[in-house]
């Protein structure tokens, strides 16, 4: 046991300050030169700073010399806040003995806070609570206290009071990590056990894998074994995480650092795998999940032309992006393209942006799903993502993900917000006051039903003070149906989408009315309607463009023009029915924009 390291990650809600207290340590400990520091130094993605959030997890070793006159090597990995990116705050308190919570003294505790806290307690974390931005005019330290007291059930005095933004409070915060959390514990002499906790491609070194080293040591010349795969290589250089990679001779059970092993490809190091000595009997480690992504959208290109940079595109973000998945395929109206699993909508946009930016990709993007169970008549279970896959015969049931709906509110929304969970088909189970004015509301919902707009109503009904964050609690039976376009009576599968009954009617009415404004009229008229199986539940008709084939008469016999207006509207039927609707990108671009 190393007794002078200590690693610890910063968890929060969104934009509660973890990234800048994270500046003011680097420069308390003075980890980097002044010419290396600028705000958000961790955060080093152009949409990181643009937005400022933080997406990707960021470790980074710092030396501190404590009041009682030993040198500490602290290892701070800066975690994501928002929901989407949980998988990343569960891969660095994987890595960690403990936890430095920061809450914002104006907003108080929120909903991330309550879920990023309970991951921690889980993971077995010492938790150090901070209330920062205290030097904020709308800031109220002493009520905060209270609501995180409460929360984590500890007494009021050991919450650290802190501006991250003015440095006060910084030199407390790295004496209590010192004092409080514990060391790492293993033997060096042990055999080797590592876990990977993130990786990152160089196109001159291959996959850089960052790990925490458990058991034993590693150093340059070793044979590892990755022990889910089994897949042997030899390690050419190993260090620690700066601002930059720093070498060092070998990693001991304690360090958090890189590995360099000449590995080519990204999929083989899995995130969450265990690193260990080869041939040695040596096991994984336990307790760590992959990523499972719970929202589907396919991604087409704009242009045919345009797919293989697509291709490219997608196999390139996923080599630092462990939780995006992606697989080919194909449809009738927007051609080729990818189905692509993420971990919530935020984590789906960002992948868009980062396609435009990075890849000046323009990406058509279909309406977001969740991944159903399907129940077969002889009691066989089909897993299916996209609302194409459907069965169109009769099913025995049909199962959806529900999630456990943490919602943060001012009391004076109760009432709204219980309106919003009864319209999103959720279910009330339990409320907790944090303070007079602030409770903790717990829902269950359907998935599909918060993925569009609950957010959006959620602050709105709230006047924006109002935070949720969700959990992934299992599969419940549902009545659902599959809704369907259908333009002159020819389903449009990238628009179909699966629904509760009971709402069917509504969106069908919505989507064909929105498909009506945004289609280009034809030289025949469209009809567009929404259906459920067989029956048609909502039409509109997109009525043709009219020339008038008489504007050369002048005068004469008036059957010569009946006669030619005759002859136009069998033209018409003729080109009905054997035409086909040309619906173009742009219309698809409107509607799905307008969806999500």
């Amino acid at each position: 046991m190393d007794r002078d390291i200590r690693n610890f990650c910063i968890i929060a809600h969104i934009d509660h300050g973890k990234s800048t207290l994270a500046d003011r340590l680097l420069e308390k400990t003075r980890t980097l030169r002044p010419s290396q520091m600028r705000e958000q130094v961790l955060d080093n993605m152009e949409l990181e700073r643009e937005r400022g959030i933080t997406i990707k997890s960021h470790a980074i070793q710092m030396k501190h010399l404590a009041r009682d006159g030993r040198s500490y090597r602290l290892n701070l990995i800066d975690t994501p806040g928002h929901v989407d990116f949980s998988y990343e705050v569960s891969r660095a308190l994987a890595a960690c003995e403990g936890a430095l919570l920061v809450v914002d003294a104006a907003q108080g505790v929120e909903a991330q806070t309550v879920s990023n806290f309970l991951l921690a307690r889980a993971a077995g974390l010492t938790v150090i609570p901070v209330v920062n931005k205290i030097d904020l005019p709308g800031a109220r330290p002493e009520d905060v206290v209270l609501e995180v007291a409460e929360l984590t059930d500890t007494d009021p005095e050991d919450a650290l009071l802190v501006s991250a933004k003015a440095g006060w409070g910084v030199s407390e915060i790295l004496e209590a990590v010192v004092a409080k959390v514990p060391p790492p514990g293993g033997d060096p002499s042990a055999p080797l056990q590592a876990l990977i906790f993130d990786s990152e491609f160089n196109s001159y070194r291959g996959v850089l894998t960052y790990i925490r080293v458990f058991e034993g040591e590693i150093r340059p010349g070793v044979r590892i074994q990755l022990a889910s795969t089994g897949k042997r290589f030899e390690v050419q250089e190993v260090g620690v995480l700066r601002l930059d990679l720093d070498p060092r001779p070998a990693l001991r059970a304690g360090d958090v650092g890189y590995v360099v092993a000449g590995i080519k490809r990204l999929s083989d190091p899995k995130v969450g795998d265990t690193i260990v000595e080869a041939g040695s009997e040596a096991g994984p480690l336990a307790g760590y999940h992959p990523a499972k992504p719970m929202v589907f959208s396919s991604f087409f290109p704009s242009a045919e032309e345009d797919f293989a940079r697509l291709q490219v595109a997608f196999e390139k973000l996923s080599l630092n992006d462990a939780s995006l998945h992606f697989e080919r395929e194909s449809s009738d109206a927007l051609g080729q393209g990818f189905r692509c699993g993420f971990l919530g909508l935020l984590h789906m946009e960002i992948t868009k942006e980062r396609l435009r930016r990075e890849y000046e990709v323009e990406p058509i993007v279909t309406l977001p799903s969740v991944r159903h169970r399907v129940l077969g008549a002889r009691g066989e279970v089909v897993e299916i993502d996209s609302p194409a896959r459907f069965p169109d015969a009769k099913v025995a049931g049909v199962e959806e993900p529900f999630v456990r709906v943490d919602i943060v509110t001012p009391t004076s929304a109760i009432g709204s917000i219980m309106a919003l969970i009864k319209d999103k088909r959720g279910v009330f189970r339990e409320s907790r006051y944090l303070s007079e004015n602030r409770v903790h509301l717990v829902t269950e919902l359907p998935l599909s039903e918060i993925l569009v707009d609950f957010n959006d109503r959620v602050k709105s009904v709230s006047q924006g003070y109002a935070s949720f964050d969700y959990e992934i609690i299992g599969y419940r039976s549902a009545d659902l149906v599959r809704l369907d376009v259908l333009l002159n009576g020819i389903r449009v599968d990238a628009l179909s989408r699966i629904v509760a009954r009971e709402k069917a009617y509504y969106q069908g009415r919505s989507l064909v009315q929105k498909l009506r404004e945004t289609i280009p009229r034809h030289m025949f008229q469209v009809s567009i309607q929404a259906a459920v199986g067989s029956r048609i539940i909502a039409v509109e008709k997109l009525q043709a463009l009219r020339k008038d084939v008489t504007a050369k008469c002048y005068g004469g016999d008036i059957t010569r023009k009946r006669k030619l207006r005759e002859k136009q509207r069998a033209g018409k039927a003729r080109m009905r029915q054997f035409g086909k609707v040309v619906l173009p990108q742009e219309a698809f671009f409107e509607v799905l924009k307008s969806e999500t």
